[in-house]
């Protein structure tokens, strides 16, 4: 089974479970060895004091070497051997010729040690001197047996060990990593509990204080956002349905107003009039719409002429302008480049001229400013501005702002709602201020 089938306790357990086996494999390993290089040490050791202690019963007689004080050949495990040139003067009793021959050539390598694994011995040889000169050598010799027999026990009883620790562990981190993740399977389990609109349950997991309560924080704000960006769309849902209501209600008025009238009357033409003017502003809203979601979507905007827009948005609202007594005035003479298309540009401009030239006593300006990297298109009114207290919730889908309480102007408030959307989806935004003359409104663009 692949790993990555698993689940979560699964993998995390596998893993710790890995982990330990590679380390305690790595501890088995190091002890086995430092055991080993000890008992050959101690092995060495042996051999060492033993052949010292057949040095000093040795002595001379008339310069030759003699053995003073023989060994004691019936101890335990007594291998020695006493060499004086090329004659044997002690050696074990029924020692075999493979330890008898490793024995005699050691006696002629000097001081040496040599393992015999066919009858698994050690040997040692130690020569004999007097006044520079070699008299002869000693040999002598020890089983390994007992020294594996120790290793091969401390290897099994060290396996052992390291296979119930092994055990210890793996139980231990199914159940500390099922304690762990216990939070997670509640929140899965919640969250399956809860219906796709219910969007006000919460996890309520408290201040953060791990990973898991910081998870559970994270999605508390996910869905408070959610939840937010719910009201907001049910609310600029209600509020589009008004905007197109209201156009869609006078054209049928008129249009049964038209019905009842002669072809040839003044009536008729005005009513198809008043048909054609509802008509565009049923189209304007929709297009705005359009533009808002396209804004939205997915995909790299194509680049576009803030001042072209900026003409043009100008140019729609110059006849309403005059027939009041106002003008209006485009300034920034060089093309401004952005990057979002023109026609959205205008989308964006559109609402907050219509808004400037309704407020405004006589005049409306709107300037082009390229500022670090973006363009600030800037629509100033000699009217009697925005409230402080309002520049941010004149913004908000069917507000209307204390300014508009005395005008005539109808509709839910949408364009400048729809106008920041706009702004925003491009990576932009829209702002409310005041100029010395009166109101303000500066719409920051991305420069293309």
């Amino acid at each position: 089974m692949k790993l990555g089938r698993l689940s979560l306790r699964a993998r995390l357990a596998a893993s710790a479970v890995l982990g330990a086996a590679i380390a305690l494999a790595i501890l088995v390993l190091a002890f086995n060895l430092v055991l080993d290089a000890v008992l050959r040490t101690d092995a060495d050791n042996v051999l060492r004091e033993r052949a010292a202690t057949v040095l000093r019963g040795l002595g001379t007689v008339d310069g030759r070497l003699s053995v003073i004080e023989a060994p004691d050949q019936g101890a335990i495990d007594a291998e020695t051997w006493i060499f004086a040139g090329g004659r044997t003067l002690e050696q074990p009793a029924g020692a075999d010729p493979g330890s008898q021959r490793a024995a005699e050539a050691l006696a002629q390598a000097g001081s040496r040690f040599e393992t015999l694994n066919a009858s698994d011995t050690r040997l040692h040889a130690v020569p004999v001197l007097q006044g520079g000169r070699q008299l002869g050598t000693v040999v002598v010799g020890a089983s390994l047996a007992p020294y594996e027999s120790t290793a091969s026990s401390a290897l099994l009883g060290s396996l052992a060990l390291g296979l119930l620790m092994l055990a210890a562990i793996a139980a231990l981190s199914r159940w500390l990593i099922g304690r762990a993740l216990r939070p997670v399977a509640q929140m899965s389990a919640q969250a399956a509990d809860w219906g796709e609109r219910d969007l006000s349950r919460r996890f309520f997991a408290g201040e953060p204080r791990d990973e898991l309560t910081s998870l559970a924080s994270v999605f508390d704000g996910l869905l408070a956002r959610l939840a937010e960006s719910l009201r907001r769309e049910q609310r600029l849902t209600a509020e589009v349905s008004h905007e197109l209501r209201t156009p869609l209600a006078k054209i049928l008025a008129e249009s049964e107003l038209a019905a009842g009238r002669e072809r040839s009357s003044a009536e008729y033409r005005a009513s198809l009039q008043a048909i054609m003017r509802h008509a565009q502003d049923l189209q304007h809203v929709l297009e705005t719409l359009l533009a808002s979601a396209r804004a939205a979507g997915p995909g790299r905007p194509a680049a576009g002429d803030a001042r072209q827009a900026a003409v043009r948005a100008a140019a729609a609202l110059q006849e309403t302008a005059a027939a009041h007594g106002k003008s209006i005035e485009v300034t920034g003479a060089r093309p401004a480049r952005v990057a979002l298309e023109t026609d959205l540009v205008e989308r964006i401009l559109s609402p907050l001229l219509e808004n400037a030239v309704r407020y405004a006593r006589k005049h409306v300006t709107l300037e082009i400013l390229p500022v670090e990297g973006d363009v600030v298109l800037e629509i100033r009114d000699d009217g009697p501005g925005v409230a402080a207290r309002e520049r941010e919730t004149i913004f908000d889908p069917g507000f209307r702002g204390s300014a508009s309480q005395t005008g005539t102007h109808v509709g839910a408030g949408l364009g400048l709602a729809l106008a920041r959307r706009l702004a925003r989806a491009a990576g932009g935004d829209v702002q409310a201020g005041a100029s010395p003359a009166g109101g303000s409104f500066a719409v920051r663009l991305p420069a293309a």
